[in-house]
């Protein structure tokens, strides 16, 4: 059993890879020896199944720059499928893997205390977000005491507002305002491909480090796009807030990192 009084780790994984039964089984296995390292919180995505669901119901989602338009079908669709299924199955997976977890949403215990975002101007549009919701605050404690009693949280992306109101939260933001509050050892952003590449479909191009000058050279060339420049901003962002390392690695290798990519500051 780990030192539960030690810095914990934060994963974050996607809802791609939970579609995955390898990589699931990889993840899994290095949940295992990282709690034997220090305490574990989870942050999942779900942005797959989401689509998905979507897909099923003849709804047609929207992203832009690599963040999710939500509708009030959407935020039905977020709490469906992340602090539903996803969730659920997340819980009891890792009871299978002898992990003691406990799944949550942000909305838990007002841990994620959000804002609705205001429109943004990007590209000359005047986009809206509708129910997506930025950060303001986080309340760790609840957190803290899970993983005092040895106990792994897994959270879904939800946050909640003043009024009660529930929001989409992006989980690469959650997983990193986390990360911060709780003054994590290490952010670790779980990926296919395993980190970031100067062209996606080669591997020889992977970077073993990438720090903010970089980050800002990659978006201006338009090889740092999407999800990966949402990770990339918010590792950059978990680092200045007293986070000590953050990662972007493949589940096969979240405990060696001999391939990861990490995010320096």
């Amino acid at each position: 059993m780990s030192n539960e009084n030690s810095s914990p780790i934060v994963v974050k994984i996607g809802g791609s890879l939970m579609e995955t039964a390898d990589g699931m089984d990889a993840l899994w296995s290095a949940l295992q020896s990282l709690r034997a390292q220090a305490p574990v919180t989870i942050v999942h995505g779900g942005g797959t199944q989401m689509s998905d669901m979507a897909d099923r119901l003849d709804h047609t989602p929207r992203r832009v720059q690599g963040r999710r338009v939500t509708t009030d079908l959407d935020l039905e669709i977020a709490k469906w499928t992340m602090s539903g299924a996803l969730n659920t199955q997340l819980v009891a997976q890792a009871a299978a893997h002898d992990l003691t977890a406990v799944g949550l949403s942000g909305a838990d215990s007002c841990q994620v205390q959000v804002s609705k975002r205001p429109p943004w101007d990007i590209n000359g549009e005047r986009v809206d977000f509708g129910w997506v919701g930025d950060i303001e605050a986080i309340d760790s404690s609840l957190l803290e005491s899970l993983l005092a009693q040895g106990i792994m949280p897994i959270v879904a992306p939800l946050g909640i507002d003043e009024e009660g109101q529930l929001y989409n939260v992006n989980a690469d933001t959650v997983a990193s305002a986390l990360a911060g509050a709780l003054q994590a050892r290490e952010l670790l952003f779980v990926t296919g491909t395993g980190g970031v590449r100067r062209n996606a479909d080669d591997p020889e191009s992977h970077l073993s480090t990438c720090d903010a000058e970089t980050f800002d050279v990659g978006v201006a060339e338009g090889w740092i796009e999407g999800g990966m420049r949402v990770k990339m901003k918010t590792a950059l962002d978990a680092l200045r807030n007293g986070v000590s390392q953050a990662f972007v690695c493949a589940p096969d290798d979240l405990v060696a990192r001999s391939q990861a990519t990490e995010v320096i500051a």
